[in-house]
């Protein structure tokens, strides 16, 4: 099978199982809520750790859920957690409505993942060259960075006109915002919500990857294949293959609970 037909592959699974999880709707509402926060405090923890971020899972939940100070750890650590869950409630309400989807968007949602942290660079573009650390790709110049973001839109909008594949406009969507780095600081989480974003509004799930050493080595590795040798196949296949995981786990998990009634227990 070809790198395309694989791809194609996983795409069909994630719709199929798309459809599964459309069949069972309207779902329960309380065990919804249950799940729905359960797997965004895991979204928090897994983007949060990509970055660096030591809180653990069950540090993570009593910080955004119970608001308890955790020893040890810093004030960034904390706001970057609450901040995240913010941002998570921000693109679930964004997706459900009819707004379009553009660059102040974008500064949006990035002004939440560096609310307190970062005031002066919240939600504004970068006015000063950074190189990314372990990579060889260099994002552009500041003075480039309005035309690629007009740019980028312009051709998301293109790929939604084409009826491009969902999850390959998600993948778009963080592979690109990643590549242009518009911002000095917060560009992973808030490409990775940008991209989570688009698949709601299209009736997928969040995809939640994760931020142990191997699964990051093979995220930015397939980053760089795409940003240093513009080959976005790989990426492409990631973020399918993370989508259909995502569906297959949340439809294991509605399937005990809707049969059992087990909802207290997540």
């Amino acid at each position: 099978m070809t790198a395309s037909n694989e791809l194609y592959a996983i795409l069909q699974e994630c719709d199929t199982l798309k459809a599964r999880l459309a069949r069972m709707r309207p779902l329960p509402a309380e065990a919804l809520r249950k799940i729905e926060d359960a797997l965004a405090i895991e979204y928090t923890y897994e983007s949060n750790r990509i970055e660096g971020n030591t809180l653990t899972l069950q540090e993570t939940e009593l910080v955004v859920n119970e608001g308890v100070t955790i020893s040890g750890k810093s004030m960034r650590e904390h706001l970057e957690a609450i901040n995240h869950a913010e941002a998570i409630d921000y693109i679930k309400d964004f997706a459900k409505s009819s707004i379009e989807i553009s660059e102040r968007t974008i500064k949006e949602i990035h002004a939440l993942v560096l609310h307190g942290i970062n005031r002066k660079n919240a939600g504004s573009y970068r006015s000063v060259p950074v190189m990314i650390s372990g990579s060889r790709h260099m994002p552009p110049q500041p003075y480039l960075i309005e035309k690629q973001m007009e740019d980028f839109i312009l051709h998301f909008r293109e790929m939604k006109t084409q009826k491009t594949h969902p999850v390959l406009t998600a993948a778009y969507l963080h592979d690109e915002l990643v590549r242009i780095h518009p911002f000095i600081d917060g560009n992973g989480r808030t490409s990775r919500l940008l991209m989570n974003l688009y698949l709601l509004r299209n009736g997928y799930t969040i995809i939640n990857l994760k931020g142990g050493n191997e699964d990051k080595i093979s995220y930015y590795k397939a980053l760089e294949a795409s940003h240093v040798d513009n080959d976005p196949k790989a990426f492409q296949k990631f973020v399918a293959e993370a989508e259909k995981a995502s569906l297959e786990r949340y439809l294991s998990i509605l399937g005990a609970d809707i049969s059992q009634r087990k909802w207290a227990s997540l």
